[in-house]
């Protein structure tokens, strides 16, 4: 068995080296990005890559896909670490949230992706993008006002960014918006068509050339043109490791003096069902682009994201989901078995280990426009005018979780959202299990597949909408299930419709439930007959 393994992964290994190495140079900006949009320490953003390349790659039942952090979880991570107050605090909810996940896992759960109201679950990510864009502007154009060294340069909540996003524009820095803007314009070329044709151009990631682009500048500007400089507090500061154990130093370790605070838990459930849910979303996503077709087990997922977020949360790292970038560079780049996700893993250990004084190089400008252009992929303008075509069943759920979020907070944002996506779903099986038909004086009332007792009041309209002097038809024939409610609604007709002179003809409604004795005539499976008792 494990000679048919090794096997298997060294028959790839040919493509699924070099995918590895271009996935670890899509991977090392965003991880660096994703923990300074998290307001955590950039190193945790590295921790939770080497984690998701080394460990998750191994555990998950998928071959393709890529774990890390996730801009998904920014949000999160933001508001946690200042509700919390501290981000060893934070940590105690990550390894909670990583344990409640394998739970979830074993408990078979991951088919809860399934039950999410699609227009939720992207309206959550559209009100992500725009919360990265909204936050991630004031490190684009090296914002300098209020500046008090913590890493998010902002205030956490979305409402006051708005007025600080404003400030930002009167303090910008020349040497900043030169790099965040050109940075941008090589991400915005490099996704065009012809740059896609090009294997040269597609083997290189946007991502790398725009920080090539800003590391280049830096160091020239300092030379020949300190004015247009980036500041050293605008610049990526990972700590320099003087050997590689000098790495076991870095680690972080989850404070559980916070296990006697109440927001740990309120934030470990809303990372457990996030978190889950962009991975579950991912892994489909990942299954649909993989060239063998191959199936990942979504449960076994579940359990491998837990591990891997709580080994996450004992080390120091932030929260880690199957990522879909990172797993579609893997896949373009001709990736085919996980070797490809462990060797980016072994490229970010590598990278820290021995090149972390280069990183420090890196302008925050660049992870900025990188972060810049991921906001806007979540929420680009096309994404809103196709919900608006969809109609309002399809975009009010939509809208209206963007707004929630941004007013309030992600799992409200959520709950709100999926509370108007589930108006539509039960007004549509509302109007969908009972409908009436007229022709003259004769009409046809058609109990369709389930018919609960909340579609009492509108077989009660219709009821009330037949004239005297009728024949009406009640059709069960496609009814599957009919709630006694309704039984005992028709029944009330019945008992009354011989005082309007209205003929009532009952089909097929044999097994599904009792119907009391009436002095109608009654047409059971097409053929006519007494009332009877239908047991």
């Amino acid at each position: 068995m494990i000679h048919k393994h090794l096997e298997y992964y060294t028959s790839h290994l040919k493509g699924d080296v070099p995918a590895g190495i271009v996935v670890f140079l899509v991977a090392l900006p965003l991880c660096l990005g994703i923990a300074l949009a998290s307001g955590a320490p950039l190193f945790s953003g590295l921790i939770a890559g080497l984690i998701g390349g080394l460990v998750v790659a191994w555990l998950s039942g998928s071959q393709l896909s890529v774990s890390g952090p996730a801009a998904g979880l920014t949000v999160i991570v933001l508001n946690a670490i200042e509700k919390i107050g501290s981000f060893e605090g934070f940590l105690t909810a990550l390894v909670i949230a990583g344990f409640l996940q394998l739970v979830l896992g074993y408990l078979r759960a991951g088919v809860i992706g399934a039950f999410f109201h699609s227009a939720v679950i992207k309206g959550m990510l559209a009100a992500i993008g725009l919360i990265l864009i909204i936050k991630q502007l004031p490190h684009a154009t090296g914002y300098d006002a209020s500046f008090e060294g913590d890493e998010s340069y902002m205030k956490e909540t979305v409402g006051s960014s708005f007025f600080e996003l404003i400030d930002a524009l009167k303090a910008i820095s020349p040497g900043a918006v030169a790099i965040s803007s050109i940075a941008l314009l090589i991400l915005i070329v490099w996704e065009l068509p012809w740059f896609k044709k090009r294997k040269l151009f597609s083997l290189i990631p946007g991502p790398l050339v725009a920080v090539a682009w800003g590391v280049a500048y830096n160091l020239a500007a300092v030379r020949y043109a300190p004015e247009w400089a980036v500041s050293a507090k605008h610049m990526v500061t990972l700590p320099v490791l003087d050997h590689p154990a000098a790495l076991f130093d870095q680690f972080l370790s989850p404070d559980w003096s916070f296990l006697a605070n109440p927001e740990i838990y309120t934030v470990a459930v809303t990372m457990t069902i996030i978190a889950s849910l962009e991975t579950l979303l991912s892994l489909e996503a990942v299954d649909k682009l993989d060239p063998l077709k191959r199936i990942a087990p979504t449960n076994r997922e579940l359990k491998a994201q837990g591990i891997g977020n709580m080994i996450s949360g004992m080390l120091g790292g932030l929260p880690i989901t199957a990522v879909i970038v990172r797993s579609s560079a893997n896949i373009n780049a001709g990736g085919r078995s996980r070797v490809a996700c462990f060797v980016h893993g072994v490229c970010l250990l590598i990278s820290l280990l021995f090149f972390t004084r280069y990183l420090n190089y890196i302008p925050l400008a660049c992870l900025a426009a990188i972060l810049l252009q991921t906001g806007y992929k979540l929420a680009k303008p096309k994404l809103f005018k196709e919900y608006y075509r969809k109609g309002f069943s399809q975009f009010l759920p939509f809208v209206v979780t963007v707004g929630a979020i941004i007013a309030t907070d992600l799992l409200m944002g959520m709950a709100i959202g999926m509370a108007v996506g589930m108006y539509y779903v039960i007004k549509a099986n509302y109007h969908a299990a009972i409908t009436m038909t007229q022709d003259d004086s004769h009409y046809v009332i058609s109990l369709n597949k389930d018919v609960s007792f909340l579609n009492k009041a509108l077989l009660r309209k219709f009821f009330l909408k037949i004239e005297e002097n009728s024949t009406v038809l009640i059709d069960a024939s496609k009814a599957q299930f009919i709630d006694h409610d309704i039984l005992e609604t028709i029944e009330d007709f019945l008992s009354a419709a011989p005082d309007d002179n209205i003929k009532v003809k009952i089909v097929d409604l044999y097994g599904k439930e009792t119907i009391k004795k009436h002095e109608a005539m009654v047409i059971l499976n097409g053929r006519s007959k007494k009332p009877q008792s239908l047991a």
